[in-house]
């Protein structure tokens, strides 16, 4: 294994993700001529939706280099399966980001990508079927982070600092060449993805994060030392984004909705209804991140003992149940009957101009077009207020009333 490929494919990484997203950049923020008045224009936005590509092309291209430089000694196959898997995934969410489809397509090509990566790597097939399932749960969970600024970029920095030091710490420290390349396509791509964003992590850039984490962490686990409780410590890692699939999860199974229908009850959205700022919200979550993903790390390090690991879950649970007191959705509008509502109104209406409807010796309305007007107004269950009195003078009816 060759440390100094493996901090050069970082430094590589970090210098290609930040010239590319500045190119993009330039190109989203140029003017064109929009579709509508006070409209962008759809190149524009598309550029900035699939920002996240920059990460994809530096990340993939830093690795790749070093791959192919001989950087991941006899893990090469292992880490080329790792690169390939993400490959496809990221192609897949940038076909998503073109025209989007549904999971049911979606799901079986992130298996086979996975199922790729557990072939290189040489798993048994227990370990192969165990490592498949949590490669797509995480790669899924991972990639519903992205719907507030920054929020993606800084919570799958922390995740890969923590791979980087499991990776480190393990007897196969080939495997920390993507992570360290993703550490520093990830930092490069915060720059312009902080809030207010720039350019956006898109479905591409989501989804390469998310499998390249999930990967990582299962060939990570799967290479650690006898004795290492990597199979207690490195699940801890994806902690957050785990709890935000739970929390969607329990609260659309709550509401009787639909659980593959995206809406705004994650994580994020609860905090910015009790006032959280956009970069508030990412840096607390990153913040929350950042206490399993430490606590992991020392407990595959054998410096902490593995219960250690039950204080972050306690406070995870803790703080999912919190936020599900938060209301996620509009309450169901609640309409009166037509038949009531009429009534109501009618009632209301006559309370007001008792004077009118209520007045002593009023002569009633001409034959003919009064008639036909005040039984029709009747017919329509509308308030009826006699017309004034026609064809009298008021003098008449003073003398009539001496």
């Amino acid at each position: 294994m060759n440390v100094l490929g493996i901090i050069a494919s970082g430094v590589a990484a970090l210098f290609i993700t930040v010239a590319l997203a500045k190119v993009a950049r330039r190109a989203a923020l140029r003017p064109h001529a929009p579709d509508e008045p006070g409209g962008r224009a759809p190149r524009a936005e598309a550029l900035r939706a699939a920002g996240g590509a920059t990460v994809v092309l530096g990340v993939g291209a830093a690795a790749g280099g070093a791959l192919w430089l001989g950087a991941a000694g006899d893990a090469a196959s292992s880490v080329a399966g790792l690169l390939a898997g993400a490959g496809i995934a990221a192609a897949l969410g940038l076909v998503h980001d073109v025209k989007p489809f549904r999971a049911a397509f979606r799901l079986p090509v992130q298996t086979a990508a996975a199922i790729l990566v557990v072939c290189l790597a040489g798993l048994s097939p227990a370990a192969g079927a165990l490592a498949v399932l949590w490669i797509v749960l995480v790669t899924n969970a991972f990639a519903l982070l992205d719907h507030v600024d920054g929020l993606l970029t800084t919570v799958g920095l922390v995740t890969a600092a923590g791979l980087l030091a499991c990776a480190a710490l393990g007897e196969d420290s080939a495997l920390a060449l993507l992570p360290t390349a993703l550490v520093a396509g990830l930092a490069g791509f915060l720059l312009h993805n902080w809030h207010p964003a720039r350019l956006r992590v898109g479905a591409s850039g989501a989804q390469f994060i998310g499998f390249t984490l999930a990967a990582s962490g299962a060939l990570i686990q799967a290479a650690a030392p006898p004795g290492r409780t990597a199979w207690a410590a490195l699940p801890a890692l994806a902690t957050v984004a785990l709890a935000d699939t739970a929390l969607v999860l329990i609260s659309r199974r709550r509401a009787a909705r639909s659980p593959l229908r995206d809406t705004d009850d994650h994580i994020a959205h609860r905090l910015r209804r009790v006032r959280v700022t956009v970069p508030g919200t990412s840096v607390l979550l990153a913040l929350w991140a950042a206490v399993p993903v430490t606590t992991g790390t020392l407990v595959y390090a054998n410096l902490l003992h593995p219960a250690f690991l039950l204080l972050p879950l306690a406070g995870t649970v803790a703080a999912v149940f919190a936020l599900l007191r938060i209301p996620a959705y509009a309450p169901p509008r609640t309409t009166r009957p037509r038949t009531a509502a009429r009534r109501t109104t009618a009632s209301t209406t006559g309370a007001a101009i008792p004077s009118a409807a209520f007045a002593p010796r009023a002569t009633g309305p001409a034959p003919g077009k009064g008639t036909a007007s005040a039984s029709a107004r009747t017919a329509a269950r509308h308030p009826t207020v006699p017309p004034p009195p026609t064809g009298r003078s008021a003098a008449a009816v003073a003398a009539e009333r001496s």
